[in-house]
Protein backbone atom coordinates (compact mmCIF):
# COMPACT_ATOMS: atom_id res chain seq x y z
CA UNK A 1 0.00 0.00 0.00
CA UNK A 2 1.39 3.25 -1.61
CA UNK A 3 1.61 5.68 1.23
CA UNK A 4 1.49 9.59 1.08
CA UNK A 5 5.22 10.51 1.13
CA UNK A 6 5.15 7.68 -1.41
CA UNK A 7 2.74 9.66 -3.68
CA UNK A 8 4.71 12.94 -3.04
CA UNK A 9 7.77 11.27 -3.89
CA UNK A 10 6.48 9.85 -7.43
CA UNK A 11 4.68 13.28 -8.64
CA UNK A 12 7.84 15.12 -7.90
CA UNK A 13 10.00 12.38 -9.66
CA UNK A 14 7.65 12.92 -12.45
CA UNK A 15 8.01 16.96 -12.30
CA UNK A 16 11.81 16.46 -12.64
CA UNK A 17 11.53 14.01 -15.55
CA UNK A 18 9.62 16.50 -17.33
CA UNK A 19 11.37 19.73 -16.40
CA UNK A 20 14.43 18.10 -17.41
CA UNK A 21 13.56 17.25 -20.79
CA UNK A 22 12.25 20.48 -21.66
CA UNK A 23 15.67 21.90 -20.56
CA UNK A 24 18.23 19.15 -21.84
CA UNK A 25 16.50 17.78 -24.92
CA UNK A 26 17.11 20.59 -27.23
CA UNK A 27 21.08 20.26 -25.61
CA UNK A 28 21.37 16.89 -26.69
CA UNK A 29 19.45 17.23 -29.98
CA UNK A 30 22.00 17.98 -32.94
CA UNK A 31 21.72 18.97 -36.42
CA UNK A 32 23.24 17.06 -39.25
CA UNK A 33 25.54 19.11 -41.09
CA UNK A 34 25.46 18.18 -44.38
CA UNK A 35 21.67 18.54 -44.62
CA UNK A 36 20.89 20.58 -41.96
CA UNK A 37 18.06 18.38 -40.91
CA UNK A 38 17.33 19.01 -37.06
CA UNK A 39 16.41 15.98 -35.23
CA UNK A 40 14.67 17.04 -32.01
CA UNK A 41 14.34 21.14 -31.52
CA UNK A 42 17.61 22.47 -31.62
CA UNK A 43 20.98 22.52 -33.30
CA UNK A 44 23.19 23.48 -30.15
CA UNK A 45 25.38 21.28 -28.36
CA UNK A 46 26.88 21.99 -25.07
CA UNK A 47 30.83 21.48 -25.81
CA UNK A 48 32.78 22.17 -22.30
CA UNK A 49 36.39 22.72 -22.01
CA UNK A 50 37.80 20.24 -20.26
CA UNK A 51 40.68 20.36 -17.22
CA UNK A 52 42.96 17.72 -15.33
CA UNK A 53 39.87 16.64 -13.15
CA UNK A 54 38.20 15.11 -16.26
CA UNK A 55 40.85 12.88 -16.85
CA UNK A 56 38.77 9.81 -15.52
CA UNK A 57 36.16 10.66 -17.71
CA UNK A 58 38.62 10.51 -21.13
CA UNK A 59 40.09 7.54 -20.30
CA UNK A 60 36.57 5.61 -19.41
CA UNK A 61 35.49 7.22 -22.88
CA UNK A 62 38.17 6.54 -25.01
CA UNK A 63 39.04 2.75 -23.72
CA UNK A 64 35.06 1.94 -24.13
CA UNK A 65 35.81 2.38 -28.27
CA UNK A 66 36.25 -0.90 -29.73
CA UNK A 67 39.48 -1.71 -31.22
CA UNK A 68 38.63 -0.77 -34.86
CA UNK A 69 38.01 3.01 -33.99
CA UNK A 70 41.21 3.11 -31.61
CA UNK A 71 42.75 2.02 -34.91
CA UNK A 72 40.95 5.28 -36.58
CA UNK A 73 41.71 7.74 -33.89
CA UNK A 74 45.23 6.65 -33.26
CA UNK A 75 46.76 5.34 -35.97
CA UNK A 76 47.21 2.39 -34.75
CA UNK A 77 45.07 -0.62 -32.21
CA UNK A 78 46.22 1.30 -28.87
CA UNK A 79 45.92 -0.56 -25.98
CA UNK A 80 44.01 0.15 -22.85
CA UNK A 81 48.03 1.22 -21.12
CA UNK A 82 48.76 3.10 -24.42
CA UNK A 83 45.45 5.06 -23.96
CA UNK A 84 46.15 5.76 -20.12
CA UNK A 85 49.72 6.96 -21.11
CA UNK A 86 47.73 9.17 -24.19
CA UNK A 87 45.73 10.67 -21.37
CA UNK A 88 48.51 11.11 -18.83
CA UNK A 89 50.42 13.26 -20.71
CA UNK A 90 47.62 15.42 -22.32
CA UNK A 91 48.69 19.37 -21.48
CA UNK A 92 45.85 21.37 -20.32
CA UNK A 93 47.94 24.60 -20.06
CA UNK A 94 48.94 24.14 -23.70
CA UNK A 95 46.05 22.90 -25.75
CA UNK A 96 42.64 22.77 -25.62
CA UNK A 97 40.26 19.61 -24.77
CA UNK A 98 37.24 19.60 -25.51
CA UNK A 99 33.97 17.41 -24.61
CA UNK A 100 30.11 16.72 -24.92
CA UNK A 101 28.45 15.03 -21.56
CA UNK A 102 25.46 13.48 -21.81
CA UNK A 103 22.76 13.58 -19.10
CA UNK A 104 24.67 10.98 -16.40
CA UNK A 105 27.57 13.40 -16.95
CA UNK A 106 29.31 10.55 -19.08
CA UNK A 107 31.70 11.59 -21.43
CA UNK A 108 30.32 10.82 -25.07
CA UNK A 109 32.84 12.69 -27.38
CA UNK A 110 36.34 14.56 -27.22
CA UNK A 111 38.49 16.49 -29.02
CA UNK A 112 42.17 17.59 -28.40
CA UNK A 113 43.59 20.80 -30.55
CA UNK A 114 46.97 20.44 -30.08
CA UNK A 115 49.29 23.64 -30.81
CA UNK A 116 52.76 23.44 -31.69
CA UNK A 117 55.58 23.52 -29.43
CA UNK A 118 57.83 24.52 -32.34
CA UNK A 119 58.26 28.47 -32.72
CA UNK A 120 58.53 28.14 -36.49
CA UNK A 121 54.48 26.52 -36.21
CA UNK A 122 53.49 28.71 -33.75
CA UNK A 123 50.61 29.69 -35.67
CA UNK A 124 49.71 25.87 -36.31
CA UNK A 125 47.69 23.35 -34.56
CA UNK A 126 46.45 19.59 -35.02
CA UNK A 127 42.86 18.24 -34.37
CA UNK A 128 41.68 14.76 -33.19
CA UNK A 129 38.43 13.53 -32.27
CA UNK A 130 37.00 10.45 -30.89
CA UNK A 131 33.11 9.96 -30.96
CA UNK A 132 31.19 6.83 -28.75
CA UNK A 133 29.62 4.63 -30.77
CA UNK A 134 26.14 4.90 -29.75
CA UNK A 135 26.28 8.45 -30.05
CA UNK A 136 27.25 8.43 -34.10
CA UNK A 137 25.24 9.93 -36.74
CA UNK A 138 24.57 13.18 -34.17
CA UNK A 139 26.97 15.30 -35.84
CA UNK A 140 29.17 15.34 -32.60
CA UNK A 141 32.51 15.02 -34.60
CA UNK A 142 31.40 18.22 -36.97
CA UNK A 143 30.48 20.06 -33.86
CA UNK A 144 33.46 19.13 -32.10
CA UNK A 145 35.63 20.55 -34.80
CA UNK A 146 33.81 23.71 -36.03
CA UNK A 147 34.00 24.49 -32.24
CA UNK A 148 37.88 23.19 -32.29
CA UNK A 149 38.23 25.89 -35.44
CA UNK A 150 36.44 28.88 -33.72
CA UNK A 151 38.76 28.18 -30.59
CA UNK A 152 42.06 27.90 -32.74
CA UNK A 153 41.09 31.24 -34.73
CA UNK A 154 40.49 33.12 -31.61
CA UNK A 155 44.38 31.99 -30.49
CA UNK A 156 45.76 33.61 -33.34
CA UNK A 157 46.06 30.14 -35.31
CA UNK A 158 45.75 30.32 -38.86
CA UNK A 159 46.16 26.49 -40.21
CA UNK A 160 44.96 23.90 -38.62
CA UNK A 161 45.93 20.13 -39.29
CA UNK A 162 45.04 16.64 -39.40
CA UNK A 163 46.12 13.72 -39.94
CA UNK A 164 44.20 10.75 -40.55
CA UNK A 165 44.09 7.15 -42.00
CA UNK A 166 42.84 7.34 -45.47
CA UNK A 167 39.40 5.25 -44.40
CA UNK A 168 38.20 7.44 -42.03
CA UNK A 169 35.81 8.64 -44.19
CA UNK A 170 33.92 10.20 -41.62
CA UNK A 171 36.91 12.77 -40.70
CA UNK A 172 38.30 13.91 -43.92
CA UNK A 173 34.57 14.45 -44.84
CA UNK A 174 33.70 16.55 -41.86
CA UNK A 175 37.22 18.17 -42.58
CA UNK A 176 36.49 18.80 -46.81
CA UNK A 177 33.27 20.14 -45.82
CA UNK A 178 34.64 22.51 -43.87
CA UNK A 179 36.64 23.62 -46.53
CA UNK A 180 39.84 22.04 -45.73
CA UNK A 181 42.26 20.73 -48.10
CA UNK A 182 43.30 16.77 -48.01
CA UNK A 183 46.52 15.36 -49.48
CA UNK A 184 46.22 11.43 -49.59
CA UNK A 185 49.84 9.82 -49.22
CA UNK A 186 48.84 5.72 -49.77
CA UNK A 187 47.34 4.62 -46.12
CA UNK A 188 47.46 8.25 -44.30
CA UNK A 189 45.79 11.55 -45.59
CA UNK A 190 46.71 15.20 -44.10
CA UNK A 191 43.74 18.08 -43.98
CA UNK A 192 45.03 21.77 -43.87
CA UNK A 193 42.43 24.44 -43.11
CA UNK A 194 43.28 27.65 -43.74
CA UNK A 195 41.77 30.20 -41.58
CA UNK A 196 40.94 33.85 -41.38
CA UNK A 197 42.13 36.19 -38.29
CA UNK A 198 39.57 36.35 -35.16
CA UNK A 199 37.21 39.28 -34.98
CA UNK A 200 35.22 40.73 -31.93
CA UNK A 201 31.99 38.88 -33.08
CA UNK A 202 34.50 35.63 -33.49
CA UNK A 203 35.31 36.01 -29.71
CA UNK A 204 32.38 36.65 -28.57
CA UNK A 205 30.81 33.66 -30.12
CA UNK A 206 33.18 31.67 -28.25
CA UNK A 207 33.05 33.27 -25.08
CA UNK A 208 29.31 32.52 -25.16
CA UNK A 209 29.73 29.06 -26.00
CA UNK A 210 31.72 28.49 -22.92
CA UNK A 211 29.51 30.20 -20.44
CA UNK A 212 26.22 28.59 -21.73
CA UNK A 213 28.22 25.13 -21.87
CA UNK A 214 29.61 25.69 -18.33
CA UNK A 215 26.02 26.25 -17.20
CA UNK A 216 24.56 23.48 -18.97
CA UNK A 217 27.39 20.99 -17.07
CA UNK A 218 26.13 23.17 -13.64
CA UNK A 219 23.09 22.16 -14.26
CA UNK A 220 23.58 18.67 -15.06
CA UNK A 221 25.53 17.99 -12.46
CA UNK A 222 22.99 19.64 -9.83
CA UNK A 223 20.27 16.80 -11.48
CA UNK A 224 22.58 14.69 -10.99
CA UNK A 225 23.09 15.07 -7.26
CA UNK A 226 19.41 15.61 -6.48
CA UNK A 227 18.77 12.25 -8.30
CA UNK A 228 21.56 10.27 -6.12
CA UNK A 229 19.60 11.96 -3.12
CA UNK A 230 16.46 10.91 -3.99
CA UNK A 231 17.22 7.51 -4.78
CA UNK A 232 18.86 7.44 -1.01
CA UNK A 233 15.69 8.83 0.23
CA UNK A 234 13.81 6.05 -1.40
CA UNK A 235 16.39 3.09 -0.69
CA UNK A 236 15.90 4.38 3.43
CA UNK A 237 12.02 4.79 3.04
CA UNK A 238 11.85 1.28 1.43
CA UNK A 239 14.03 0.02 4.12
CA UNK A 240 11.87 1.50 6.99
CA UNK A 241 8.32 -0.38 5.35
CA UNK A 242 10.60 -3.62 4.96
CA UNK A 243 11.53 -3.18 8.91
CA UNK A 244 8.26 -2.43 9.41
CA UNK A 245 6.79 -5.54 8.17
CA UNK A 246 9.35 -7.73 9.81
CA UNK A 247 8.51 -6.39 13.32
CA UNK A 248 5.01 -7.36 12.68
CA UNK A 249 5.70 -11.01 12.09
CA UNK A 250 4.09 -13.37 9.69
Amino acid sequence: MNTPSDSRTKKLTSLLQQLWRSVFGAADAVALPTTGVARKSASWVPIRTLSPRHKPHIARQLRALPASDRYLRFGYAATDEQIERYVQGLNFERDEIFGVFNRRLELVAMAHLAYSVDPQWATCAEFGVSVSPHQRGKGLGAKLFAHAVMHARNQGVNLLFIHALSENVAMLKIARHAGAVVQRDGSESEAYLSMPQATLDSQLNGLMQEQMAELDYQLKMQAHQFRQWLNTVQEIRQGVRDARHSSRGP
